[in-house]
């Protein structure tokens, strides 16, 4: 095993001994008006990066394929929950009786009934780079009762702008299903956590969610789509701040400069831009359990080749489904750091992971099916470099299942071009993933869950 696993400890993280102290966001994203208040928040988002980035992310990853082969055992030789899966080796049992899942974020929450009256046992449920958020576990639940967003500077009490821009730790939950038209960017604060379980809950419209400057923040079971550009205007962006914002871009959930943020169980379609994402130091991340669908540009990470503070970007993506109608980026990297893991790329019409600016990415037991077209059968592209260049980059498969000819094309010293590379890491973290032969079961419920109270969700 110790030969098969990757070879991290030499060269994957060689990036972590450069120095970044002198690195800083050199864009402003949508603010128009960058004032003392946006000038403080960014500081402060720049130290949580630091602060964020972890410096042995094997550890992180190895971590991750630890709970998730605990989940798919069915032994029932260690603990409670091992006892409750020794039940279920075929079928997953719900409704009637207690929930078993095989995906190790799942098992930890979905199998309480009474999870209604337990909400915010789910941020203990988060592995992979974002396994610190709590979002508003500490803080009080805020109900959204009101639908509406007709006041961008003063939002109605009971709306959910006026529950992200409350400058405290909230866990918001929603009191009926409803459809929520954004008319400007959602802008979101420091510990929140959006949790529309037992609600169908749709964010259409103008411009999607923004988490600028923020840390701890959780994104659950919601649908978001058909986002559009923003025109911009005077928008409250915290409970004792009104800024101008310029025209957004268009994307479902931008991640800008921010630290320590979850989403889970999230259904996405229809975006004007990306459907997810990451930029400008934005890192401790997870993006899990979702589904994702009609979209040419669904990840990004990192946005321009002079952001080097993305050097510090960590993202584990794992337990998604991209499905119908995908194009390319899934993700697209720059710089950083990303651990692909258990996902199921049914389509896309390009490629499915790419980047440029030598991102390590480590893609372990997915699967991917490749697209009838000849000449899109390869997962992996490289952008804008040569081969001279790229042959070192970290790209690596691990127990990845490939099928109609999807191809991952390695690369990285020594681990791509030896038969037989050695491992210097002690066995005790030499953990590999659970393969992507078992990726159906792990993604099967991936997008928003019909959950009601009562019953498993």
């Amino acid at each position: 095993m110790a030969a098969a696993h990757l070879n991290l400890g030499s060269y994957v993280f060689a990036f972590i001994s450069l120095s970044l102290s002198g690195m800083a966001p050199s864009i402003q994203a949508h603010v128009a008006v960058y004032d003392e208040y946006w000038s403080q928040r960014q500081t402060e988002a720049l130290r949580q990066t630091k602060e964020s980035y972890d410096p042995n992310p094997f550890n992180v990853t190895d971590h991750f394929n630890y709970h998730a082969a605990q989940a798919m055992d069915t032994s029932g030789a260690d603990n409670e929950t091992r006892r409750h899966l020794r039940q279920v080796r075929g079928k997953t049992k719900r409704r009637g009786g207690r929930y078993y899942s095989f995906n190790a974020i799942d098992k930890c929450w979905r199998g309480d009934k009474k999870w209604e009256k337990n909400r915010k046992k789910l941020a203990h449920c988060v592995l992979g780079f974002g396994r610190k958020t709590t979002g508003g576990k500490k803080g009080q639940f805020y109900v959204v009762t009101d639908a509406s967003d007709n006041d961008l500077v003063n939002p109605k009490p009971g709306t959910l702008r006026h529950a992200v821009t409350r400058d405290r730790p909230l866990w918001i939950v929603f009191a009926r299903g409803m459809i929520i038209k954004l008319q400007q960017e959602l802008i979101i604060t420091n510990d929140k956590t959006i949790d529309g379980r037992g609600a169908n809950v749709h964010i259409t419209g103008g411009a999607g969610l923004t988490l600028q400057f923020v840390k701890n923040v959780i994104i659950h079971n919601i649908h978001i789509k058909h986002i559009k550009r923003g025109a911009g205007g005077m928008i409250r962006d915290c409970e004792h701040h009104v800024g101008h914002r310029s025209m957004s871009d268009g994307d479902g959930i931008m991640i800008f400069g921010a630290s320590n943020i979850w989403i889970d169980h999230v259904s996405m379609t229809h975006c004007s831009d990306g459907m997810i994402d990451a930029i400008m130091g934005s890192t401790a991340i997870t993006i899990s359990n979702c589904h994702l669908t009609d979209h040419n540009e669904v990840m990004l990470f990192g946005g321009k080749n002079e952001d080097v503070i993305d050097k510090k970007m960590q993202i584990t993506v794992a337990f998604n489904h991209f499905g119908k109608r995908l194009v390319q980026r899934m993700p697209r990297v720059r710089y950083g750091l990303v651990h692909v893991v258990n996902n199921d790329y049914t389509h896309w019409e390009m490629y499915a992971i790419g980047g440029n600016m030598n991102p390590t990415i480590i893609s372990q037991g997915n699967r991917f099916i490749a697209p009838p077209k000849e000449n899109c059968k390869q997962v992996t592209k490289r952008e804008y470099t040569t081969y001279k260049e790229w042959k070192s980059w970290n790209w690596q498969s691990e127990k990845d299942y490939f099928l109609n000819g999807a191809y991952f094309v390695n690369s990285g010293s020594p681990n791509a071009w030896s038969p037989a590379p050695k491992n210097p890491i002690h066995s005790k973290f030499a953990i590999p993933p659970q393969p992507g032969t078992k990726v159906r079961r792990l993604t099967k419920d991936a997008g928003t869950l019909g959950c009601r109270p009562g019953k498993s969700c």
